[in-house]
């Protein structure tokens, strides 16, 4: 929408060159003040267009901006179960710590009772072996009935007894260090599963916590996006209005021009035609004196020299070496030339009679002026950038070598030297119009 309202816009601009006939040659034809008058009309409905587009962009960035405030209660949201989310992971985190002591201390323990339980093993397969060996308890009967004497089969009784008792100690010990040790298994086993239950809900956490941050980012890449979106817009829209006001201005200029040259034709005519009836007068009394006397006639006015000419369309707006010509560069079409000069306070002169369309400063220009000539018929438009300095304003007229501006090294540049740029007929956008310069001068 930017490029058709610009270039509509400078396309009516540009048309003042062909208007505004003290600028132009004389084979130019100026348009009448009505048809001035109409074209100004037709620019200040253009205006009032543009005017309503500004105030619906205005609305629109009403809503933008609710839209922005939406989007911040939403990532306000996410910042807070981020939060939360994180906080949990430190509990989880303290919690698998925990886990972890508590696993290697039931090692430690798991490894004692299974130290115990070998050597009860090994005590036991003694036992059995030597059950084995002198026949089982057998060897206790034996034991028994060897006694010599009945305080002897007591002793011995006593001691058979004390044996078992001991046996059955081992056993039953050796039986609950089993269950002990199976208990501790399955705690462990317990805690491994509560451990890696615990791992899994923290890696759940995790995965939800990366969606929340990949949803946040998306949300602030379209909030940004519609930001960087309702900025363009709103400068779209003021700088159109620009444009149309600035046009309005040089199309009330050239209107009063015209109604000066036309005065200024006017006033001509009668001095031609009062200079014709002198003539003719002095004629008819010369004759009717019949000749006795003659009078000299009136001389016929001097001719109005032409300015001389400097042998091209344009001049070359500023000193210096050409650093760059038009065509592609850096991946890009380059529409213009770069003129480069390293002293200070190079002035910038128009390059031929015209009226700024625009003086002002462009973020990629930097401070720039354009200016509408119409030479021959044609109209031309010309584009001055990167200067550090502006010394005409929009609607000025200025003349072929005036002085507007000084060399610099503003807007997107490397290094001081002067944009030119020479479009046949209105500048756009695509800068479609831009022909070589150095052809011209």
């Amino acid at each position: 929408m930017k490029k058709q309202i610009l270039s509509l816009a400078v396309v009516s601009t540009l048309s003042l060159g062909s208007l505004v006939s003290p600028l132009s040659v004389n084979e130019a034809k100026a348009a009448s003040i009505s048809e001035m008058q109409k074209e100004k009309n037709a620019l200040q409905n253009k205006r009032s267009g543009i005017n309503s587009e500004i105030n619906k962009n205005k609305s629109k960035i009403g809503e933008l901006q609710t839209e922005q405030q939406s989007l911040n209660d939403q990532i306000k949201k996410l910042d807070l179960g981020v939060e939360d989310a994180e906080k949990k992971i430190e509990v989880k985190n303290a919690e698998i710590a925990q886990t972890t002591a508590e696993i290697e201390q039931l090692k430690v323990e798991i490894a004692e009772l299974i130290k115990r339980i070998e050597k009860r093993n090994e005590l036991l397969k003694d036992k059995a072996r030597s059950f084995q060996e002198n026949g089982g308890t057998v060897n206790y009967i034996d034991v028994l009935l060897g006694a010599q004497s009945f305080s002897d089969f007591v002793d011995r009784v006593s001691a058979v007894t004390t044996i078992v008792q001991a046996d059955k100690d081992i056993l039953e010990q050796h039986r609950l260090d089993k269950e002990e040790l199976e208990k501790k298994q399955n705690e462990v086993e317990t805690k491994l599963n509560n451990l890696q239950g615990m791992k899994k809900e923290l890696e759940a956490l995790k995965v939800k916590l990366n969606a929340q941050i990949k949803e946040k980012n998306k949300l602030m890449s379209t909030l940004k996006h519609e930001e960087e979106q309702m900025h363009a817009e709103n400068l779209e829209m003021s700088e159109a209005a620009d444009v149309l006001a600035a046009q309005e201005a040089a199309m009330a200029q050239a209107i009063q021009l015209e109604k000066k040259r036309q005065a200024e034709i006017a006033a001509e005519r009668a001095r031609q035609a009062e200079l014709a009836r002198q003539r003719a007068a002095a004629a008819a009394k010369a004759k009717s004196s019949g000749g006795g006397s003659t009078s000299t006639p009136a001389p016929d006015p001097e001719p109005v020299a032409a300015a001389p000419s400097s042998g091209g369309m344009i001049i070359m707006p500023a000193s210096g070496r050409i650093s760059s010509g038009l065509g592609s560069r850096w991946g890009s079409y380059h529409a213009g030339i770069d003129i480069a000069n390293r002293g200070s306070n190079v002035p910038i002169h128009a390059a031929a009679d015209g009226v700024v369309i625009r003086s002002y400063y462009s973020s990629s220009y930097g401070n720039v002026i354009f200016v509408a000539h119409s030479i021959n018929g044609q109209t031309w438009t010309t584009v001055y950038a990167h200067m550090s300095a502006r010394m005409a304003s929009n609607g000025q007229v200025v003349s072929r070598g005036q002085r507007i501006g000084t060399m610099g090294n503003t807007g997107q540049s490397y290094g001081q030297h002067l944009h030119f740029e020479l479009h046949r007929g209105s500048w756009n956008a695509s800068k479609s119009n831009a022909v070589n310069p150095a052809a011209y001068w």
